[in-house]
């Protein structure tokens, strides 16, 4: 007789950066031997989008031999926060033991984790009482180099299902870009405040009129060593737990202080 503790294990696997990313690829790769994964991810790159989710025209779902015929993919049309939504009512038909987003070409560091749809989709699994992690690496190439960061995907999501995790939980795990030293390790680490110095670049159409393209430098205004941006840059990779209940908890208690009618 099987217990649910030895049940093969089910691994959502998805990304913004669409199926046909190498970084979904690698991510497939690092945890296939650890249960039965199933990957539904957009059809298209879909960076940026944070936790948009589609109401206004209906979703597409296809499967997907992109992934090799060994792995069960599907593609959707929609955002990141759509392809975690119709996987659990519509592929799975129940929630997955975890989910994991990435492995996204550049760093969802800082302030990025709120723009990330890479970061959006494991949300929104947490907010579904799955247990997810998000992993993005410093490199924005799809020529990356992600065997390393692989090695450290494996460990990081064997020690998540080896035990019960909250259901809430929500890991965004960054890694730093291949370089001729070794990562050093893993930082568990808060959030750095930082923020990109943004303008518009103005630019003419054919039909001489303005366009415009959003420019901007990342700029980092913590100096604190317990940060994601330091861990990044002292070749170390970050883990901050991150969680979707936005409560300012300390304001709280002064407003209740003020408004007390």
């Amino acid at each position: 007789m099987t217990t649910s503790s030895e049940k093969e294990k089910v691994i959502l696997i998805t990304n913004d950066d669409s199926i046909a990313a190498p970084g979904i690829a690698a991510l497939v790769d690092a945890v296939k031997h650890l249960g039965r994964v199933v990957v539904v991810a957009p059809d298209k790159p879909q960076s940026g989008m944070g936790h948009a989710i589609t109401l206004g025209q209906p979703l597409r779902l296809a499967k997907s031999n992109l992934l090799g015929k060994d792995v069960e993919a599907y593609t959707c049309s929609g955002t990141p926060v759509d392809c975690v939504k119709i996987a659990v009512d519509q592929v799975l038909h129940a929630k997955p033991d975890i989910c994991l987003s990435g492995i996204n070409h550049g760093a969802n560091h800082s302030i990025n984790v709120i723009y990330s749809g890479t970061m959006s989709a494991a949300m929104e699994a947490a907010i579904e009482s799955i247990p997810s992690a998000g992993f993005s690496i410093l490199d924005y190439s799809l020529q990356a180099d992600l065997s390393e960061a692989k090695k450290f995907v494996t460990l990081i999501v064997s020690e998540l299902l080896s035990k019960p995790a909250d259901k809430h939980l929500l890991l965004n795990v960054n890694i730093p870009a291949t370089s001729a030293e070794p990562i050093k390790g893993i930082k568990i680490c808060r959030q750095a405040y930082a923020k990109y110095q943004e303008k518009f670049d103005v630019r003419k159409d054919p039909h001489d009129k303005n366009y415009y393209w959003l420019t901007g430098e990342f700029v980092n205004f913590d100096e604190g060593t317990d940060t994601d941006v330091w861990a990044l840059s002292n070749n170390y990779i970050s883990i901050v737990p991150v969680q979707f209940d936005l409560t300012n908890y300390e304001q709280k208690k002064q407003l209740e202080n003020i408004y007390n009618f």
